[in-house]
């Protein structure tokens, strides 16, 4: 299992899999062939669906564009075998002689890979020895420590540091969102609401203003990731506003140390890995519960530990987050994320501290694992008809036109 650098990812919205991943994508091909004066890039499945609603064009085309031409091909009907977000690029000279072509996919959270057998830049390291959160539990309980841990045996101290800029980042696009007014970019012309609902809540009693705050939080976050801002991938941009709406609510109003919320960080993107590792984290494979239900999953996590949960505790919050959001499909109105998924990372939000909650009246036993969950995730997101894993042809998303 890979370090957790390369589930929490610092870039620009409103999409890693279809903006982040395929410009990466744009800027390893043109490296390869520097001396290309014009390119065609082929975009197959989900990419070609709602590829213009995630910009993914933009990214690409502003990237290749410093070296010449760029034309784009959508393909939305193509499936490549791999993975549903599929990429051709292919490279031109002077006489429009092909000199290069590469066929990639961005396979969810910002990350590529060329296929089953991934070579060079696409192989990360495995630092994580176990890879199951029974495991893992099985050695806090041995080793009498903790989920954050686990996570310093296995990625160094230098972990904190890294984990200190996306703390960073995420307190950032909170403060910035709930800022900002407007409208988002896109055919919907939807409002911010980051900043009404923040004002609204700081006029209602405590038992109220706490659940508004956070729906603000979360709302500010999503917003600024829809407008294409600088956010963290938790675990990804489509779910960006779970995990810091969580702990910015938990680390304003209980005045929790910094270093508690790097090790809460820590244990979320513990249980994030393990779902990237043994399920998928893409919306066009898996629809949104492995998007929004991970986040939630690992925003539960985190705050269960953040309030003394046991490891057992912490396992059955996160486990409460990700099953509650089995079957949730993916289908994002006009290709943008934007409608639903702002207002599902709010509740996502919410759900996540009352998992947190329910775990934390429990003893931590129970009958269902978060390693079967992940598996039932996984099987239910290939059950799921590609209609409905963010194509924008199905569900909320039907009847409407980009």
């Amino acid at each position: 299992m890979e370090s957790l650098t390369e589930l929490y990812r610092i870039g620009i919205g409103p999409s890693s899999s279809h903006t982040m991943g395929p410009q990466k994508a744009a800027k390893i091909f043109m490296g390869k062939y520097p001396e290309a004066r014009s390119f065609k890039v082929v975009l197959y499945g989900s990419l070609a669906a709602t590829g213009r609603g995630h910009m993914t064009d933009v990214a690409i085309i502003d990237t290749l564009s410093a070296v010449g031409k760029v034309d784009i091909d959508w393909q939305p009907q193509v499936f490549l075998p791999f993975h549903p977000n599929g990429m051709k690029f292919s490279a031109y000279d002077d006489s429009q002689n092909l000199i290069g072509e590469w066929t990639v996919y961005s396979v969810g959270g910002g990350a590529l890979s060329e296929g089953l057998e991934d070579t060079g830049a696409f192989v990360h390291k495995d630092i994580y020895p176990l890879t199951t959160i029974t495991d893992i539990m099985d050695w806090c309980y041995e080793h009498r420590r903790s989920y954050w841990e686990y996570v310093e045996m296995c990625e160094q101290p230098e972990i904190w540091q890294y984990l200190h800029e996306v703390w960073e980042i995420m307190k950032s696009a909170v403060e910035r969102g709930i800022n900002h007014e407007g409208v988002l970019p896109g055919p919907l012309g939807l409002s911010r609401k980051a900043s009404t609902y923040y004002i609204k809540a700081c006029g209602y009693k405590p038992s109220l203003q706490s659940r508004g705050m956070v729906y603000a939080y979360a709302l500010a976050v999503s917003e600024e990731n829809a407008s294409g801002g600088n956010i963290v991938t938790a675990p990804t941009c489509g779910a960006c506003g779970v995990v810091p709406a969580v702990l910015y609510h938990l680390y304003k109003g209980h005045n929790f140390s910094e270093i508690k919320m790097l090790h809460a960080l820590a244990t979320a993107g513990l249980f994030g890995n393990i779902v990237k590792q043994n399920a998928s984290i893409s919306g066009a494979e898996v629809g949104c519960q492995g998007e929004v239900g991970v986040a939630c999953a690992m925003a539960s996590a985190a705050s269960c530990q953040l309030f003394g949960g046991s490891p057992s505790q912490i396992e059955y919050a996160a486990e409460m987050g990700l099953e509650h959001h089995l079957g949730m499909t993916c289908d994002p109105v006009c290709g943008l994320v934007q409608i639903p998924c702002i207002e599902r990372n709010a509740f996502a939000a919410c759900r996540a501290l009352d998992a947190q909650l329910y775990a934390s009246f429990s003893d931590g036993q129970h009958r269902v694992s978060f390693d079967r969950v992940v598996e039932v995730m996984k099987q239910t997101g290939h059950d799921i008809p590609s209609l409905y894993k963010e194509t924008s042809k199905g569900g909320l998303a039907k009847g409407f036109a980009e």
